[in-house]
């Protein structure tokens, strides 16, 4: 029971992000995947070229 208790006390303490901050953190955590995806992409297609035209 004093897990709980302390727990509470701790989630109590913790300072929370406002709405507007937490649009802006989620938007930016979408926009790097987004950019992550689209630059492994770009770069698993050049090697894959790559490896295609040395295997023939």
């Amino acid at each position: 029971m004093k897990f709980f208790k302390d727990t509470l006390a701790e989630l109590k303490a913790v300072t929370w992000p406002t709405g507007k901050k937490l649009r802006k953190d989620v938007a930016t955590v979408i926009q790097m995947t987004l950019l992550f995806a689209i630059f492994f992409g770009v770069v698993d297609f050049v090697l894959n070229t790559a490896v295609q035209l040395f295997a023939k």
